[in-house]
């Protein structure tokens, strides 16, 4: 049985495509190409499935034509539609060290220098220029975190933690 701790977020199938069982997929992270991956998971009923990639081609930067074995109808790709794609964190351990997308570090503790262990990232907003870390706090709250790698300080991929060194008074600004 596959975990949630084990796969993070790559995508969604949006929609179907011709009628072989091909499907969109809006991806926010490649790196089933750029490994050798020869699955992702889908999020079926609530429970984490491992779908095998037959071909996958791509449409633009954002968007791919996966097609699944076994999924060989429209019918049987429209069941499809909506459904969250995931990617194994384990296979990523193939990816060289600096070719890894941003939100591959979702779920990632994140660690200040100065003020200790900050909280968890729950999404990466890549919608501007400057990528945020957006960090659910334990105390319940969240905080926006600049990605700029120069704050970076050191990954600990086996224990999911980024370190960085956050600007003086940047954390004071959301108080």
């Amino acid at each position: 049985m596959i975990r949630e701790d084990e796969v993070y977020k790559i995508g969604m199938l949006t929609k179907t495509h011709g009628v072989s069982g091909e499907l969109n997929m809006a991806f926010t992270d490649d790196v089933f190409d750029r490994v050798e991956a020869e699955y992702v998971v889908c999020r079926m009923d609530g429970i984490l499935v491992p779908f095998f990639m037959e071909e996958y081609r791509f449409r633009s930067d954002t968007t791919v034509l996966m097609k699944f074995e076994g999924v060989d109808t429209e019918e049987q790709a429209r069941r499809m539609v909506g459904v969250e794609v995931y990617f194994p964190k384990a296979l990523t351990e193939e990816v060289h060290e600096g070719e890894y997308t941003w939100s591959y570090f979702t779920g990632f503790t994140v660690v200040d220098t100065v003020h200790g262990e900050l909280g968890e990232v729950e999404a990466v907003d890549e919608s501007t220029l400057n990528v945020l870390f957006e960090v659910a706090t334990p105390s319940g709250g969240k905080i926006l975190l600049p990605a700029g790698e120069d704050l970076v300080e050191d990954i600990d991929h086996k224990n999911r933690k980024i370190y960085m060194t956050l600007p003086d008074g940047l954390l004071a600004l959301g108080e």
